[in-house]
């Protein structure tokens, strides 16, 4: 990675890691009950719920992935986990969110009954258990898991700025970066990844190319990603 790429890429990520850029984001849900956390009976398990709802439904234009999470909000009352643990849920094959129906949102909130009635949170859960146990796919080694670490990165990242910090027990430092399509795109022309697969292995190579950048925090690098995309946009 030359110099200029390097401080452009500080310079991004030090700019856009600001709420003020994801007021119209899905990271909003789960944060609306971090910050309620202990008031009105809301526990951390809201927070985990909504993060995993929200990660989910978060493809597509960013205006329908919050419309859509918002209605998901709304069928639970804004109490995820009551919801959750009641066992009665919306289960229809109408859509909730483009190819996403409601019959698989109830598979989710099925599955998370199930983890919660025998734990108070999902931290300790890995990527593969998440992605087999919660959203009920098969298991996958090679995956990016991009709602994943996405997921991940607003639990665990803690400057108090986008992301909550509430998951204690985790590492920043083990973060990965959250691989979809616009992000290889952004990272493959910025000379991150070499790669034409988009799979877990490019993920820990633009991973690494940020350890580079930011050693303790690697996942801020995703900041620098999203501030490139904003830059190529105005340059059209």
């Amino acid at each position: 990675m030359n110099e200029k790429t390097r401080n452009l890429l500080t310079e991004w990520a030090g700019k856009y890691n600001d709420p003020v850029y994801f007021q119209e984001d899905p990271v909003i849900f789960p944060k609306y009950f971090a910050e309620r956390t202990g008031e009105k009976g809301y526990r951390l398990a809201d927070v985990e719920i909504a993060a995993v709802l929200a990660a989910h439904l978060a493809w597509g234009r960013r205006s329908m992935i919050v419309r859509d999470c918002r209605r998901a909000l709304d069928e639970m009352e804004w109490r995820p986990y009551e919801y959750v643990m009641n066992g009665e849920y919306r289960d229809e094959s109408a859509s909730l969110h483009r190819t996403v129906r409601w019959s698989e949102f109830a598979r989710i909130c099925s599955a998370l009954r199930e983890i919660y009635s025998r734990t108070d949170s999902i931290e300790g859960l890995t990527n593969t258990q998440i992605r087999t146990l919660v959203y009920g796919r098969k298991e996958d080694p090679r995956a990016p898991d991009k709602k994943i670490n996405m997921m991940r990165r607003w639990m665990v990242r803690d400057d108090g700025k986008v992301d909550l910090g509430v998951w204690k027990n985790s590492d920043k430092k083990l973060l990965l970066i959250p691989l979809d399509i616009h992000v290889y795109e952004m990272a493959r022309a910025l000379g991150l990844t070499d790669r034409k697969q988009k799979d877990i292995t490019t993920v820990r190579q633009i991973t690494d190319a940020f350890k580079d950048i930011f050693p303790d925090d690697p996942c801020k690098g995703d900041f620098a990603l999203f501030g490139y995309g904003l830059h190529e946009k105005e340059m059209k």
